[in-house]
């Protein structure tokens, strides 16, 4: 069939690139972490639970969940009652059954309600990924969300904490007010989600306008809504260049390469 050329240039137009939505994280509080990343990734029920077996993320979550923990998100939420919103992220082997798992415990200790109609849209393949691949595969959130409802972030790790501030994003663009976020494990320097001037200030004098102009067009944020690991990572990258690269390269493979 011929076609006539006006669609034919319509069909060779490139797909719109899909911008993630992000406010900066001034004032965010401090991700609550659980547990060690030892004893929750070397548990015997981890891959299990990963892969999406729920009986098995329920086990993990009552091993490694912090009675200290879920008393300092008490603490923070002053009274409120926000809604729990998992990040349900797909793995190479399924839908990662541990932040549901991990919400359902917490609203029944902390008398909350699970929001599980927020979901993720996209495979990113996180899981073992390093900095570039993390930066390179966003992930993106779809479903509906209460305007003026306090939310609380669960997921079961925090690295660069990209997934918490894209999910933070949606929400506060659809209405929502995110007022802290929970894990069940993480590094403790990715806790700080929230970027500080002097951290900004390093990566823009570092790396110059060139580098946050092409972040900008790519994602539609600037580096004032980056996290602060984000921004730490991006700092300690060699060159502009290689950073362009890198996350290329990701994209195509879902592999990040070596710094």
């Amino acid at each position: 069939m011929n076609l006539p050329p006006e669609d034919i240039a319509q069909q060779q137009q490139p797909e719109p690139l899909l911008k993630v939505v992000r406010t900066p994280l001034i004032g965010f509080p401090d991700v609550i972490i659980h547990a060690t990343e030892t004893a929750v990734k070397k548990h015997s029920r981890y891959k299990e639970a990963k892969s999406g077996d729920s009986e098995a993320a329920i086990e993990l979550v009552l091993a490694t969940i912090s009675d200290e923990q879920v008393e300092n998100l008490r603490i923070l939420l002053d009274g409120r009652k926000p809604l729990l919103a998992s990040a349900h992220a797909y793995e190479a082997e399924g839908v990662n059954a541990i932040p549901e798992a991990f919400a359902d415990e917490l609203a029944q200790r902390l008398d909350l309600v699970v929001d599980s109609g927020i979901v993720q849209t996209n495979v990113v393949a996180h899981t073992g990924a390093n900095g570039f691949g993390r930066l390179a595969r966003q992930p993106f959130f779809e479903g509906a969300v209460t305007h003026g409802q306090d939310y609380v972030l669960v997921d079961d790790f925090v690295g660069m904490g990209g997934t918490l501030a894209n999910l933070r994003g949606y929400i506060e663009a659809q209405g929502g007010k995110v007022i802290g976020a929970v894990t069940l494990t993480g590094k403790p320097y990715s806790a700080k989600l929230a970027l500080d001037e002097a951290q900004l200030q390093e990566l823009r004098k570092i790396h110059g306008t060139e580098l946050e102009t092409w972040w900008q067009e790519n994602y539609g944020h600037s580096f004032d809504c980056l996290t602060q690991s984000e921004a730490r990572y991006l700092a300690r990258s060699p060159d502009v260049d290689t950073i362009r690269d890198r996350i290329a390269e990701a994209k195509q493979t879902g592999d990040g390469g070596s710094v």
